[in-house]
């Protein structure tokens, strides 16, 4: 009587260690997935960090909002033509952190002013519309911006950074 050779023909033990090669491969498989998905970043962490669009439709000439991107306020401002000659017409060599209006606005789209509203002295959060200069106050300290965020009298030292954005549309704007 012969037996045949696992070589030639797999044997039940063969089929054995298989099955068992395959299910503990599974098993590592399973027990690893969590851990290494655990150090990736959260849902909300990414959602905090993304892109926003807004859209500009329902903002009215003369018209504010404040829009939240990464936790910093926004402020989206519709202005009107007046807002925009006193914003171009400013003598530069006048201004604390000289800046033309242009470098401030997209080109073609005078009309949206994009900043981050927090102020560059100590990090408040400057009302809109208000101060001498129509713009931008914080009642914090006292500085005070104009109608294309820059700087024009208190101890804040900069202007009101722009954040990046780009038009997706005519009346929709992407922040980030």
């Amino acid at each position: 009587m012969t037996t045949a050779s696992s070589a030639d023909h797999p044997t039940r033990r063969d089929f054995l260690y298989v099955a068992t090669g395959s299910v503990a491969a599974v098993g590592a498989a399973f027990t690893v997935w969590p851990l290494v998905s655990q150090m990736n970043p959260d849902a909300s962490t990414i959602a905090a960090g993304a892109p926003i669009e807004v859209d500009l439709t329902p903002i009215a000439e003369g018209q504010d909002i404040k829009v939240f991107w990464r936790g910093k306020p926004i402020y989206i401002s519709h202005r009107t033509k007046k807002q925009i000659e006193a914003a171009q017409n400013v003598a530069l060599a006048s201004l604390p952190d000289p800046q033309p209006d242009s470098a401030r606005v997209k080109a073609g789209h005078d009309q949206w002013l994009v900043v981050i509203g927090i102020c560059t002295h100590l990090g408040c959060i400057p009302i809109a519309h208000e101060g001498a200069y129509d713009g931008f106050f914080c009642p914090c300290h006292g500085s005070v911006y104009d109608t294309s965020g820059r700087i024009r009298q208190g101890p804040a030292p900069t202007n009101l950074p722009v954040p990046p954005y780009t038009f997706v549309s005519d009346t929709k704007i992407q922040i980030g």
